[in-house]
């Protein structure tokens, strides 16, 4: 999973918080929804964080630029020490993830030999996985839902694992489908909107 170093993380998210505070506050509650639904579901033996800047304990600091260089880096990383497992990329931004729709994609995604999931657009990417010994060959960013279907399986999902969030307009339609407790908490601090689920 890619954790951006703040204070530069999801900046056109800016205007869901009243000040930089609530802003790191907002981005780390939506990191820690999304994680805690990763560990939570079944078929993830562990959650390898990738970064781009030192500071984050436990985090792989990619040496290669760019998001796929990171992705591709913690891929391969995870792949040597890990051989019989696969290696599936998440997108850190999804606050309104269960655990039960990241399980059931991954239990698809093993009958593949890559497959990856679109975002609520269809445009996106918010999962890319890959079995053992397969490369995970990341292309995220603007257009990837098609660049991924050219060498990936695409799956089903729940709304949950395709609702990403870049602006305050997603969080706000998020809001609608039941954040997670630490978003709808920083929301709530915030002076927001936030309906927990």
């Amino acid at each position: 999973m890619p954790v951006k170093a703040l204070p530069g993380a999801k900046s056109r998210l800016l205007p869901a918080s009243a000040d930089a505070a609530l802003h790191r506050r907002l981005v780390q509650a939506i990191r820690d929804d999304t994680m805690s639904a990763a560990r939570a579901a079944r078929g993830v033996s562990r959650l390898v964080l990738v970064t781009d800047k030192p500071g984050l304990p436990d985090a792989l600091v990619q040496t290669r630029p760019g998001l796929n260089g990171a992705l591709a880096e913690a891929a391969e990383r995870a792949a040597a020490n890990w051989p019989h497992d696969g290696v599936a990329a998440l997108v850190g931004d999804l606050p309104t993830l269960r655990a039960e729709e990241l399980t059931a994609a991954l239990a698809q995604a093993a009958r593949h030999p890559r497959a990856f999931v679109p975002d609520a657009a269809g445009t996106g990417t918010t999962l890319l996985a890959a079995q053992p010994g397969t490369a995970l060959h990341p292309a995220f960013g603007p257009g990837s839902a098609a660049r991924h279907a050219l060498i990936a399986a695409r799956l089903e999902a729940g709304p949950g694992l395709r609702r990403d969030i870049d602006t305050a307009g997603d969080l706000h339609a998020a809001a609608g489908h039941g954040l997670g407790p630490a978003t709808a908490a920083a929301l709530d601090a915030a002076g927001g909107f936030a309906t927990s689920r």
